[in-house]
């Protein structure tokens, strides 16, 4: 280990101090990636006013759904795909991986804690479905998630439910895109 050691001052001692920068970065990020999982690419989006986090939380991870869908199913008292859905996602961010799915659920994939959760306040969008406040009502495990008191769904796209008539038991999937943010609050 020392011997890695001296060979990364050799290489850094010569070069430039962007460079020295960006190393020292890697290495501190990846040093803490469980702890730190926002990514550079994935800033904390604008959230409305109307469904913002409890003042002073702290965005603990942001993640982009990168395949999901918003599963519908037909209400056979009506002949139309019911208002509640349920959610198949897979999120990733710079500290790894996200499995969303029914309850609704968080699954972090590097060190297995999830959550749980309930819709606090939507705000809708045109064309789109809504973008969402959540409270956690459930921890499981111990690691990023633990720390989750809300959760923002934000710059939704896609996901609405169909406006066909369905026959009984029939379900759709619709494909949507999202940026989710995990919120430690006060």
């Amino acid at each position: 280990m020392l011997r890695a050691s001296r060979t990364r001052v050799r290489v850094l001692a010569g070069a430039s101090m962007a460079g020295v920068v960006a190393t020292v970065a890697a290495v501190a990020l990846n040093a803490s990636a469980a702890e730190v999982p926002q990514s550079p690419g994935i800033p904390v989006p604008p959230v409305p006013e109307s469904i913002a986090p409890k003042d002073g939380s702290t965005a603990i991870g942001v993640f982009r759904v990168t395949t999901g869908t918003q599963t519908y199913t037909c209400d056979t008292a009506t002949g139309t795909f019911g208002a509640k859905s349920t959610p198949e996602a897979r999120l990733a961010g710079a500290g790894g991986l996200v499995h969303h799915f029914a309850g609704p659920s968080w699954q972090y994939e590097r060190d297995g804690s999830s959550v749980t959760g309930t819709m606090a306040k939507q705000s809708p969008r045109e064309g789109t479905i809504p973008e969402l406040l959540l409270t956690v009502t459930g921890h499981g495990g111990t690691g990023l998630l633990d720390r989750a008191d809300q959760i923002s769904r934000l710059q939704t796209s896609g996901g609405l439910r169909p406006t066909r008539t369905c026959s009984a038991g029939e379900t759709v999937a619709v494909p949507y895109k999202a940026i989710y943010v995990f919120w430690d609050a006060p």
